[in-house]
């Protein structure tokens, strides 16, 4: 019995983005080549063609299918802590401490950035700024933290949460750096909270 159309697509490109993602996690995105994706996947170059376009295409892919990974162990975080205050901090300080992770740290915060550039332009930026800007909202509304506007410090905290991680990932001494990182923006999100 034949796969309807739709569970053969998911599939071929489901098999494209886990190939994908080995090469780009292990050898990085100059190293993969195309053979790699399509020998591992069982595909055709055509396959990777149609479902992504090019090489950048996939990894476009891949980052979307680990930022969703992310999110969801971020969540996670969030609501194991005790307060919301806390479970804010400990989910924004558990992304920057990604950057210490192999696959997040070459995928997302290396090999990312080069080839897509400026990771505040990315797709899934939006989603990210809108999502800190409503914990913000009840932070505010609990009356957690001062009466700022809530876009304007989701903007803040994602833009330099996203260059700690960058600095960490690209640091010779990743581990010293995420200490010093975590440390000067846990103070910085301190400056937040009311007093």
């Amino acid at each position: 019995m034949r796969k309807p159309r739709q569970e053969m697509i998911a599939e071929t490109r489901g098999k494209l983005i886990a190939a994908g993602r080995r090469a780009f996690g292990t050898i990085g995105y100059a190293e993969a080549s195309m053979d790699d994706f399509t020998g591992e996947a069982g595909l055709t170059r055509g396959a990777l063609y149609h479902h992504f376009g090019d090489k950048r295409g996939l990894l476009q892919a891949v980052i979307m299918e680990i930022d969703a990974e992310m999110t969801e162990r971020l969540n996670e975080v969030s609501a194991a802590a005790s307060t919301r205050w806390q479970g804010f901090v400990d989910e924004c300080s558990a992304y920057i401490e990604m950057a210490l992770e192999p696959e997040i740290q070459r995928i997302m915060f290396r090999d990312g950035p080069a080839v897509l550039g400026d990771i505040s332009q990315w797709q899934n930026t939006p989603g990210c700024i809108a999502a800190l800007s409503r914990s913000l909202d009840r932070l505010k509304a609990d009356g957690e933290i001062i009466d700022i506007d809530t876009e304007t410090a989701a903007r803040l905290i994602n833009g330099a949460s996203s260059h700690m991680a960058l600095w960490i990932a690209n640091a010779e001494n990743p581990e010293a750096v995420s200490k010093r990182a975590v440390a000067g923006f846990k103070a910085m999100l301190g400056s937040l909270r009311r007093q």
